[in-house]
Formats: C-alpha cells, sequence, structure tokens
C-alpha cells in the first residue's frame, strides 16, 4: 500500500509548468468538491484535454494519498514522461480524487472498510463513492464520450477494483495494480498470520497519525534494525510507548491476533466475486508490499469468469515500478529490456480498446515476463496447465535434488535466538520511506549474508546440465520440529548463479531468491484456532510461495533456504507459546533448537511447476 498514486506526477506538473517541453498535448486543470449521496463531498481534480474537439472517456485514479496538483486552477500543463504519457498523447479526461475522509475531501476514513452497500440500506463505501463520482462527472464535465475506466497502484489499486464492484453502467474496465487482497493470511500486514511488524507499524502511523495527510514515524536513529529489537522490544510496548492506543489499525491488530471475524469481513475474498466488467490485474514478482493480491485476485474472480473479462499481468517488480520510466532492472538484477515501457504499452492497449473502441479487443489471458531468460511470455491459462510438478529435495549434506530421500536419519538442526534474529536485509534497515531507504528492491538482494549465519540452513543442487523453466505456483512443504511450543518458518527458492559467472563476473556466486515466504507454525491446522506445537514433534507445514515464472539457467544451482526470524519486517516470535503475541512479555521470549527433516517419511521439499523445454 505504498504512496503510490496522483502524487507519482505531482511534482513533474509542477515543474512541467516551468521548463519548456517537446511539443505535447496540453491540460487544463480545474478542481471540484463532489457530493456523494450522503452529502460528503469529495475534492477532485480533472484535467480537460485542451482544444480536443473529440469526446473524450473519464480515466479515474482515486487515492488517500492526495489528489491535488500544485498549480492554481485554470493551470495548462503538458504531461511528461510518466505512466500515462502515452494515455495522454491521444487524450483522456484525468480524474483524480480523495477518497472519504482524507485531504481535501470531506467525510471519515476507515481504512479498506469492507463494501457494505449490498447488505446495509442507504450505507456508503467505496464502491457507491465510484459510483457517484462518475455520475456527477458524466452529468457536469463537457465533452465527455460517456465512458470511464478506472485504475490505480497499491491503495489506489484496491479502490479500483472495488470501484468495479456494482459499477455505474458507464465504467467500461478496471485495472487493478498491486491492490492488497487478504490482510492476514499474505498482504501488508500479515503474511501467513505472521505479523509484518516494520510495515504495519510505519504505515499505520503514517495513514492514522493526522488525517489530512501522510505522516512519516519520527525515528531517532538511521539503522532501525536495533531500534525494533530494543527500543520497542516486545509488541506490547508499542501502546506503551508510543501509540498510546491513538492509532486505530494499531489497534486492530492488538485485538485480533488470529483469523476471526474481522479478518474475514475485511477480506476481499469475502466481498467480491466476480468481475462484472473487465479487469486487469497487474503484480510485480519481487513486489514488496502487495506481492499476493493480483494473484490472488485473479485466481478467485478466475473462478466465475464467464464473460471472458478477467486478465492478469506479472512483471519483473518492486511494488509499483512498472509506473516508472525505465523498468530494465532491479538492484544488481537486469531484464535487458525496459519491462516498463512493455506494459505502458499495453495499458494503453486496454483503455484504447474499452473505452475507445480501438483495436481489435484481443487480450492474452495472462501476459508474464519470465525472470532468467528475460522475456515475455503469454499464455491462455494461468498458471499454465502444461507445467509439470517436480519436488526438490533437501537432503543429507546441505544438498538438494529431485531424489527423494532414502536415509531415515537424516535432518539438521540450529538454534533460534529472538534476542538475535536474522535480519531481513543486510544492515542498515532505514525507515521504510525513509530518506536512503533501500527498501523497494530487497526481495532480489543476494542472500549470502544470510547464508553464514548458524541459524540458517541451506540445501543447494548440483550444476543444472540445461535450463529448468519453473512456470506457476510455488509449494514448501517442510518438516519440522521446534523445542519450543511456537515457531517460524522462512522458507527461500534461490537461484545460485555460477561460481564463475561468464555473462557478468560480478554476479558470480549471487544468491538470487525467487520465492520466499513466512508461516507461523501456531496456525498449521487452522489460522481461526491457533494451537501450540509439541516440543520434539515432527510436524508438515505446506507454505504458499506464491507465483513465479523463472528460468534457471544451465549452470546454476537451486537453493532451500530455511530459518525462523526474520527482522524486523516479521516480528519475533516468542516461541513460546502465547495467546496473543501482542501481549507477550518479555520473559516469554526463548531460544529454540529447530529440526529439519529430510527422511522417506518426512521428505522436505518444495512443489516446482516445471515447463517441458
Amino acid at each position: 500500500m505504498k504512496k503510490i498514486s496522483a502524487l507519482f506526477f505531482l511534482f513533474a506538473f509542477f515543474y512541467l509548468h516551468t521548463t519548456a517541453q517537446e511539443n505535447r498535448k496540453e491540460y487544463k486543470k480545474i478542481s471540484r468538491m463532489i457530493p456523494m449521496r450522503d452529502g460528503v463531498k469529495l475534492f477532485t481534480v480533472i484535467l480537460m484535454p485542451v482544444n480536443d474537439p473529440t469526446p473524450e472517456p473519464f480515466l479515474i485514479e482515486r487515492t488517500p494519498y492526495g489528489a491535488d496538483i500544485p498549480l492554481p486552477n485554470d493551470s495548462i500543463v503538458k504531461i511528461p514522461n510518466t505512466a500515462i504519457t502515452n494515455l495522454a498523447g491521444d487524450g483522456f479526461i484525468f480524474v483524480f480524487q480523495d477518497i472519504r475522509g482524507k485531504n481535501k475531501s470531506e467525510g471519515k476514513m476507515q481504512i479498506h472498510q469492507p463494501l457494505i452497500h449490498s447488505t446495509q440500506k442507504g450505507a456508503v463505501d467505496e464502491s457507491t463513492d465510484t459510483y457517484d463520482a462518475i455520475d456527477w462527472l458524466l452529468k457536469n464535465i463537457p465533452n465527455n464520450n460517456g465512458k470511464a475506466g478506472i485504475y490505480g497502484i497499491s491503495y489506489p489499486g484496491w479502490l479500483a477494483l472495488v470501484g468495479a464492484v456494482d459499477p455505474h453502467p458507464a465504467l467500461k474496465a478496471s485495472s487493478e495494480q498491486a491492490c492488497m487482497s487478504d490482510l492476514f493470511l499474505g498482504d501488508d500486514f500479515h503474511h501467513n498470520g505472521a505479523f509484518r511488524l516494520s510495515y504495519g507499524f510505519e504505515y499505520s502511523y503514517g495513514v492514522e497519525y493526522d488525517p489530512t495527510k501522510y505522516s512519516d514515524y519520527p525515528f531517532t536513529q538511521f539503522d532501525n534494525y536495533d531500534w525494533y529489537l530494543n527500543k520497542i522490544g516486545p509488541l506490547k510496548e508499542v501502546n506503551n510507548k508510543y501509540f498510546h492506543n491513538k492509532v486505530p489499525t494499531w489497534n486492530n491488530f492488538v485485538q485480533h491476533p488470529n483469523y476471526d471475524a474481522f479478518w474475514q469481513k475485511n477480506s476481499p475474498l469475502n466481498y467480491i466475486q466476480s468481475p462484472q466488467i473487465p479487469m486487469m490485474h497487474v503484480g510485480g514478482y519481487y513486489d514488496q508490499e502487495d506481492l499476493n493480491g493480483p494473484q490472488l485476485m485473479y485466481g478467485h474472480m478466475e473462478k466465475k469468469d464467464s464473460f471472458n473479462r478477467n486478465f492478469i499481468v506479472l512483471g519483473p517488480w518492486f511494488h509499483g515500478q512498472w509506473a516508472n520510466r525505465k523498468g530494465d532492472s532491479l538492484g544488481k538484477i537486469s531484464f535487458e529490456s525496459n519491462t516498463a515501457e512493455y506494459f505502458q504499452a499495453l495499458q494503453k492497449k486496454w483503455f484504447d480498446y474499452w473505452l475507445k473502441n480501438i483495436g481489435d479487443g484481443k487480450f492474452d489471458e495472462a501476459t508474464c515476463f519470465q525472470t532468467g531468460s528475460n522475456v515475455w511470455k503469454t499464455y491462455n491459462k494461468w498458471p499454465p496447465a502444461e507445467a509439470v510438478i517436480k519436488d526438490l529435495y533437501a537432503g543429507t549434506g546441505n544438498t538438494s535434488s529431485f531424489a527423494k530421500p532414502v536415509s531415515n536419519s537424516g535432518s539438521v538442526s540450529y538454534v533460534s535466538d529472538p534476542a538475535k534474529p536474522v535480519p531481513y536485509r543486510t544492515l542498515p534497515i532505514e525507515a521504510t520511506y525513509g530518506k536512503g531507504s533501500r527498501w523497494q528492491p530487497w526481495h532480489v538482494d543476494d542472500q549470502r549474508f544470510a547464508y553464514s549465519r548458524p541459524d540458517v540452513v541451506s540445501f543447494t543442487s548440483d550444476s543444472l546440465t540445461s535450463d529448468l523453466v519453473v512456470t506457476g505456483k510455488i509449494v514448501a512443504d517442510i518438516f519440522a520440529s521446534t523445542t519450543g511450543t511456537d515457531a517460524d518458518w522462512i522458507v527461500k527458492l534461490i537461484d545460485v548463479y555460477p561460481d564463475m559467472d561468464q555473462k557478468n563476473f560480478m554476479m558470480s556466486q549471487y544468491q538470487l531468491p525467487v520465492a520466499m515466504e513466512v508461516f507461523r507454525g501456531r496456525f498449521r491446522k487452522s489460522f481461526e484456532n491457533p494451537e501450540a506445537l509439541i516440543p520434539g514433534k515432527p510436524e508438515e507445514f505446506k507454505i504458499d510461495l506464491h507465483q513465479i515464472n523463472h528460468d534457471f539457467k544451465k549452470g546454476h544451482r537451486i537453493m532451500i533456504q530455511i530459518q525462523s526470524t526474520w527482522f524486523p519486517i516479521i516480528d519475533r516470535n516468542p516461541q513460546k507459546f502465547v495467546p496473543n503475541i501482542f501481549e507477550a512479555k518479555a520473559s516469554d521470549f526463548i531460544k529454540a533448537t529447530q529440526t529439519i527433516y529430510f527422511t522417506p517419511q518426512y521428505p522436505t521439499h518444495i512443489e516446482l511447476p516445471v515447463m517441458a523445454n
């Protein structure tokens, strides 16, 4: 839910107002307070094409992050090189709107309020607000063609998703991009029940501390690894020391530590069913905030897509990277082409067809970049049905292979200490959106910083004798035990580059994480009703590592890596079962010995959907 919105363009607009630019279509800024059905008025910025006799459609982005453009009304602007440049060149009426309760809009905001209008008579929500905004625009903005589309990234992506439920008849297409899905199972605040500490702390403060703006938390030091570990300590100290019960979302975390009715009611899986208008889901394999949302919502809505309205695009991107001018690399990983430019051309084709009747309307079901080979691929079903599952097993001597274990004594142990957690990336851990932050590319960081730690175990294959293309959903099947009564399991699927990489010498032995995820052991049977682990008892933990499309190249090796702390992106599990980790005391945090098994009875492995060469 990063602050990606109209703000992405605002300073560029201001810059363009004062500098010479090449010849581009001009737009006039106007702003209006648009009334909703309950009388609340929402601040809205409208960019109208200048000297354009052709009726144009509306392209709408709704946001909690600030819709205004720092220019006076009736200013004339030219849109710069941004994600909407190619759309603006042919003419759209661009609309940016503050949602209720944020920035210049009236009303009260509730983060991710579930849709309630269909079950509560007279109720308003983001679906009804979208409907009312479109209705007003059609009646009050001249020279429109009677059609509208909606799109957005992150929180605005979720707004594009819910705005397409029970839509206004003029709303013809939506593109949710990096939207959140279920906030307990797989996005933003929790992953498989494990709490995303640094992100949950900083984001909830940022959105709710001051309702008129986004507020960065005022950290007193640059490296926050130690701050989260020692200045906060147990999570119960957050309200005691810092929030003092004044941040509603944090209070919800504390009050709802399990997947109860609160989280289930607030999940889009509960209040969104089928695509009622054409929907293009857009996501990144390396999205550090909402990796799961587009994948999960595409699959959820695909089950009831009887009119072929549901499509997905996946690329090699961090959160919202496809809106940048360039998408040719991430961190040290090169993609060898401008993937953002490719997507933006596809986005133009999408809205041109649905809003302007331009083109043939033939869209591939799935358009998914293949990392490793660095090529775009298209599929008529996602994940592709032709993929064959091959199990990559952990084995003795820290090896991995496609051969099932044969020894009955295969296991390896490590000590997990909550007082010395494994950092999720190399130090320093900067504030998420702070100066110098390396938050965006951490999903592709070289994992050798963790590989050498005694509380991290790795299983590495021999060098591949041919390319291995893995396309689809990755599932880790971990058999493990602990001397504690609770445990976290962090599993990584890693592409290990050759010892001497002839293509790029500086990438030799690089450990590229292709897929990573965490699972909180107490939820192994039920996310609603957690149970303590039995000390010393081997148990099975199935972990969804989500969808990839990756070519493990000849000469590379494949690694399975497992650990039990991932700090501070994930809070510390006390490793002693307590009913509510948000209320755990310092004395509840204990060392534990974790054991990973690789025997015929307990074959730890990762399921890889392999495509034929």
